[in-house]
């Protein structure tokens, strides 16, 4: 059994979780990466870095994916967790199908919450460990035409908040992760591409793992990434949610594209 620090990944094989994943690899974190496609060349990337890499495709909108994912774990103790699965759904609600919504708040909230459950008490009980959430700034934002996923990021970035704070005493750290657009597979999984956010300029997905990384590193409760992203989220602070719905739709609303 290795000796390494271990680290468990989760939405491992594209974007912000790749890169966490490959960060936590070059900082020689043993890994466990899961995803709800193939991770055969994610894998292979971060076994080229000489750690262990254990990967899952399981789909963690599931009890049964969850339970997958720590069925791999056994008893091995988990250093990092970061918590990065999820899922996007743009378009009005009234068009979508309910079990396309119901795929994005049990992606994004109950095997979430399923999969840290289990793991956060263990790390409470040895008195160590880190845990990531990538929340959103889409939580401070009412998200017409991505009410769904909107709402189920206000209820990550609150959890994670309320999390951090019972763990206080504990020697578990809890950072929540709050990019904006980033540029990776979302937006075309989240069937997005004929809005403005859609085609716009977007975030590399490197630099906002490492703002993640070095947040959670220091113990931080919450980081967003990027000034604009930051300005939206005082904003957010001052504007009624009428407002911040007003000013989501013009990016969110399909046919906005640039």
């Amino acid at each position: 059994m290795s000796q390494r620090k271990f680290a468990i990944v989760t939405g491992a094989s594209s974007g912000i979780g790749y890169e966490l994943a490959k960060i936590a690899a070059q900082e020689g974190y043993d890994l466990l990466v899961a995803a709800d496609e193939p991770l055969v060349d994610a894998s292979s990337a971060f076994r080229n870095m000489g750690v262990e890499v254990q990967s899952v495709e399981a789909d963690l909108s599931t009890e049964e994916g969850v339970n997958r994912l720590l069925q791999t774990v056994g008893g091995r103790q988990v250093d990092l967790l970061l918590a990065n699965a999820g899922h996007g759904l743009g378009r009005a609600f009234l068009g979508q199908d309910p079990r396309e919504w119901r795929h994005v708040i049990d992606t994004n909230i109950t095997g979430t919450l399923l999969l840290v459950q289990p793991i956060a008490q263990k790390m409470a009980a040895r008195g160590e460990g880190r845990i990531l959430f990538t929340g959103s700034i889409a939580g401070h934002l009412a998200g017409a035409y991505q009410a769904v996923y909107n709402g189920s990021k206000a209820f990550v970035d609150s959890f994670a908040a309320a999390l951090g704070n019972e763990l206080k005493e504990t020697g578990v750290t809890v950072t929540c992760l709050k990019p904006g657009a980033t540029d990776t597979e979302f937006f075309e999984r989240a069937d997005m591409m004929d809005t403005k956010v859609g085609t716009s300029k977007k975030d590399d997905p490197a630099d906002v793992a490492r703002t993640g990384w070095d947040a959670m590193m220091k113990g931080k409760e919450s980081v967003v990434h990027g000034l604009m992203n930051k300005a939206q989220v005082l904003a957010s602070g001052v504007l009624p949610e009428s407002a911040t719905a007003v000013l989501h739709r013009q990016q969110a609303e399909p046919g906005t594209a640039k």
